[in-house]
């Protein structure tokens, strides 16, 4: 019993009583040290919502499922609208993210962050309007908004051609978002993605940095559907082969045209460090290397896009004042390119270990990760403590 208690103690930090257990629980190490709730939400005044559908189960009946899929909200300061700086960066460009001509002309991302599927990017999009209208969230007669949606495709597991998500589940993303520890796994966008040969979806993680004087935090949620599974790496052992005889997929219905590592991964990245935008574009363009600690390779068949945002310089956004501003020195920028991509590498990881074995469509399965065999492999590189 003590044991249990004393076990349970060394939990809390980065697992919250009803959490899932996360990577760092059943032992695989990462580098840097997180912050308490190893999630995008340790960046002051992040919140973060889901809808989750999952209905149905067979064949698959075109607008009657099986459902599989959802939608992420990101909000940068919550309801409040008070842009933000920030800057995006793509890796692989088959896929979608809205809005995003915008914030690199502007400098400013003005809207909530959304992810869903890649057939519902467009009502997303519409829902998110009028949920502005709803809320009062511009408070001027004239405004517009260019609402920032991005997709990974669930069709494997889910009816994507039955446009099941609706205004509803936008609103229902929008209005449950929160700070604190979030869900992770098949949850929100992510419901019905993979990764690396297993079951993937959301993920997030956070690092705490010192810069100078100063004590900054870079949290990131990760939707994951991405990658082949003979180059999943985990803590720099080559997993993926390792697991060369696990079953990964269980595709009954699989279309012809898919090459194995086709696939998407949105990246959002939040900091209060106080970067501008070609900054955040810099800790953007850092994205990558941590999908490739974990083996992605930017498969042609991938949409991998990444957007990065900074909640300091909370008055920059203004249209007829002249404003100051804060800047971090390029010369001190490093520790949170360090950061950036020990959470990214993370938050992967985070995805995977949350995830649950899903069956959608036509009896299509994708299993977990098979953490047991995981961490027997990270015993025989002697990567664990």
């Amino acid at each position: 019993m003590r044991l249990r208690l004393l076990y349970l103690f060394f939990l809390v930090p980065t697992m919250v009583f009803g959490q899932k257990p996360r990577a760092r629980n059943i032992g695989i190490p990462f580098n840097g040290g997180t912050g308490k709730f190893n999630a995008i939400t340790d960046v002051k005044g992040v919140e973060v919502g889901y809808s989750t559908i999952i209905s149905g189960q067979g064949k698959n009946v075109r607008g009657k499922g099986p459902v599989r899929t959802g939608v992420t909200a990101i909000l940068p300061r919550g309801k409040n609208n008070n842009p933000v700086y920030a800057n995006w960066y793509s890796l692989n460009g088959n896929g979608e993210m809205t809005g995003t001509t915008w914030v690199t002309e502007s400098g400013f991302l003005e809207t909530p962050i959304m992810l869903t599927n890649t057939n519902s990017v467009g009502v997303v999009r519409d829902a998110v309007t009028k949920w502005f209208i709803k809320i009062g969230w511009h408070k001027d007669d004239f405004w517009f908004a260019y609402p920032v949606v991005a997709e990974t495709y669930d069709g494997f597991l889910n009816d994507i051609y039955g446009f099941h998500i609706k205004e509803s589940n936008v609103y229902e993303a929008l209005n449950s978002a929160t700070t604190g520890p979030i869900k992770e796994g098949n949850v929100g966008g992510g419901t019905g993605m993979m990764c690396l040969g297993f079951k993937g979806g959301t993920g997030t993680s956070s690092r705490v940095v010192k810069v100078g004087d100063s004590t900054y935090t870079v949290g990131v949620l990760v939707q994951s559907n991405f990658g082949k599974r003979r180059n999943l790496t985990i803590a720099g052992v080559p997993v993926g082969k390792e697991l060369r005889d696990t079953l990964d997929y269980d595709f009954k219905a699989a279309p012809s045209y898919r090459q194995e590592g086709d696939g998407s991964i949105i990246v959002v990245v939040a900091t209060d460090a106080p970067v501008l935008p070609h900054q955040l574009k810099r800790i953007a363009a850092r994205v990558p290397i941590g999908i490739g600690l974990v083996g992605g390779r930017g498969e042609n068949g991938s949409g991998d896009i990444f957007i990065a945002f900074s909640t300091a310089n909370r008055t920059a956004f203004q249209r007829k004042d002249f404003v100051k501003v804060e800047q971090l020195p390029n010369d001190m920028i490093d520790p949170l390119f360090d950061a950036t991509i020990q959470a990214v590498e993370e938050a992967i990881i985070n995805a995977m270990v949350a995830a649950e074995t899903l069956e959608g469509i036509n009896g299509n399965k994708v299993y977990k990760l098979p953490q047991h065999a995981v961490l027997r492999i990270l015993k025989k590189y002697n990567r664990l403590k």
